[in-house]
C-alpha cells in the first residue's frame, strides 16, 4: 500500500506543478456528458497519458483529460472521461484519479453517469440523484492491505451520498424546473447490457437504474472522507416486458440531449455547496 500512496503523491505533484490551486471539488463526467467541461474556465488541461500512473480512458466519447479551472466561482478538477472495470483495469486503477483529487485537496466528489432506467415511472433523458447504491461488480477497490493514510480499514457506508448535497440538488432541480428523481443505482461489470431476466432481478432487489461505473469511485471517496453527490442520466429504458435492442449512438445522443440539465444542476451545486 505504500507504493499506492507514493504513486498518488507523485501524480498529485505532477498536477500541482501545472495548476497551483486546491480544488473545492472533483467532478467525473460519464458517457456523453463531457460538454460540462466547456463551462469550466480552464487554467490547464492535462491528458491522462501525461499524468504519472493515471490509467487511460478507452470508452467511446471519453476524451481522457483532466480540466483544471473554475466553475461556479470555485476551483475544480473535472475528469473528461473515466475508467471502467470492463476496460480491463483493476478497481484500484479505476479509482486512482479519485485518490489524486483527494490528495490535491478536494473535499467533494460529484460523479455522473449514463445509465439504464428500470423504474417504469421514469423516462429517457430524466435525471436521478443517487441516494444509495448496490455493488454487483464482484470486486471492491478497498480489498487488500489498508493504508491508514488514505482511510479507515472499515469505512461506514450508511450514507455514502451526502444528505446535504442531495437536498441542495433537489432544491436546485426544482428551481431550474428539471425533472429530477432520487433513487438507487446498481453497478454491474458490463460491457454487455443485461438480459430481461437480469433486469427483473435488479429491479426486484431495489435498484431504479443500472450502470457500469460510479460505485467504485464512491467507495474510495467515502474511504477518503469526501462528500459525494451522484447524478445519473437515464439514457435508455430497461423494462423487461417491453425491452428493445439498445445501440451506443442512441445512448450518447440521449445523454447529449440531457446534458444541458446536468450542466445547470452541477454548476449551481458547485456554486452553492
Amino acid at each position: 500500500m505504500s507504493a499506492l500512496y507514493d504513486q498518488i503523491q507523485e501524480a498529485a505533484a505532477f498536477v500541482r506543478a501545472r495548476w497551483a490551486h486546491a480544488p473545492a471539488a472533483g467532478i467525473i463526467l460519464g458517457t456523453g456528458l463531457g460538454k460540462l467541461a466547456e463551462d469550466v474556465a480552464a487554467d490547464a488541461v492535462i491528458p491522462y497519458a501525461d499524468i504519472p500512473h493515471f490509467p487511460r480512458s478507452t470508452a467511446p466519447s471519453h476524451k481522457g483529460q483532466l480540466v483544471c479551472g473554475t466553475l461556479g466561482g470555485k476551483k475544480v478538477l473535472v475528469m473528461e472521461g473515466r475508467m471502467h472495470f470492463y476496460e480491463g483495469y483493476t478497481l484500484q486503477q479505476v479509482t486512482f484519479p479519485v485518490r489524486v483529487m483527494k490528495a490535491l485537496g478536494a473535499e467533494v466528489l460529484i460523479v455522473s453517469n449514463a445509465c439504464g432506467g428500470m423504474n417504469p415511472q421514469w423516462g429517457r433523458g430524466d435525471i436521478m440523484l443517487i441516494e444509495d447504491h448496490i455493488n454487483l461488480l464482484g470486486d471492491n477497490p478497498l480489498i487488500g492491505p489498508n493504508d491508514d493514510r488514505l482511510g479507515d480499514r472499515f469505512p461506514d457506508m450508511c450514507f455514502p451520498y451526502d444528505r446535504a448535497l442531495l437536498a441542495l440538488g433537489r432544491k436546485i432541480a426544482l428551481e431550474e424546473r428539471i425533472v429530477c428523481h432520487q433513487g438507487v443505482f446498481v453497478a454491474v461489470s458490463g460491457p454487455n447490457l443485461e438480459t430481461r431476466a437480469e433486469y427483473r432481478f435488479l429491479r426486484a432487489i431495489g435498484a431504479d437504474v443500472v450502470g457500469m461505473s460510479t460505485v467504485p469511485e464512491v467507495i474510495v471517496a467515502v474511504h477518503g472522507k469526501m462528500r459525494v453527490l451522484g447524478i445519473s442520466v437515464i439514457t435508455d429504458q430497461c423494462l423487461p416486458d417491453a425491452l428493445e435492442p439498445v445501440h451506443l449512438p442512441d445512448i450518447i445522443k440521449t445523454a447529449n440531449e440531457a446534458e444541458s440539465k446536468l450542466r445547470a444542476l452541477v454548476s449551481r451545486v458547485v456554486a452553492e455547496f
